[in-house]
């Protein structure tokens, strides 16, 4: 990468698993978590934007996801010189990790996002959800811990996974 390409370089992407990440492995009949960003790559490759760092961390189901790995995401947050980061999460524990990084991170603008569809299987949910993330980061004024789904991105504790609609909702 060229000194002036990385001044171009406003926000971070951090992969840390999830449906979003999960693809078929014909051995065993699983879905699998894809432990590179070629998925998050592919998608901004294809929507012509330039203007990220992607970078990976624990790649794993967000129900396996503990207190431990939250500690260690926001040690990386902590340390990054980025002020606008996208983490790539998955749906059932999104809120839980997000309340988490509330506590301890107050002066970064953070989305998570996911989806409950693997891109590998249907790549619009999670090509939607990432760069509606993306344009709000674009605008985005406050330092805040946002979540991202399903068309709407609010404050972490404004949204809702709803399960029985399979939806995510604002309160």
């Amino acid at each position: 990468m060229k000194k002036n390409e990385k001044k171009r370089l406003k926000f971070l992407v951090l992969n840390t698993g999830g449906t979003f990440n999960k693809v078929y492995n014909p051995i065993l009949g699983t879905l699998d978590i894809n432990e590179n960003n070629k998925i998050i790559k592919n998608i901004f490759n294809k929507s012509k934007i330039k203007e990220i760092k992607i970078d990976g961390l624990i790649y794993k189901d967000s129900l396996d996801l503990t207190n431990e790995d939250r500690s260690l995401l926001v040690s990386y947050l902590k340390e990054s010189k980025y002020n606008k980061i996208i983490i790539i999460h998955g749906t059932d524990t999104i809120d839980i990790t997000a309340n988490y990084l509330n506590k301890y991170i107050k002066n970064k603008k953070i989305i998570l996002t996911a989806s409950m569809v693997p891109y590998s299987i249907d790549g619009v949910e999670a090509t939607a959800n990432l760069l509606l993330s993306y344009g709000f980061l674009l605008n985005c004024k406050k330092n805040n811990i946002y979540i991202g789904m399903h068309g709407a991105v609010k404050k972490f504790n404004k949204i809702k996974k709803n399960r029985k609609k399979g939806v995510f909702e604002c309160l």
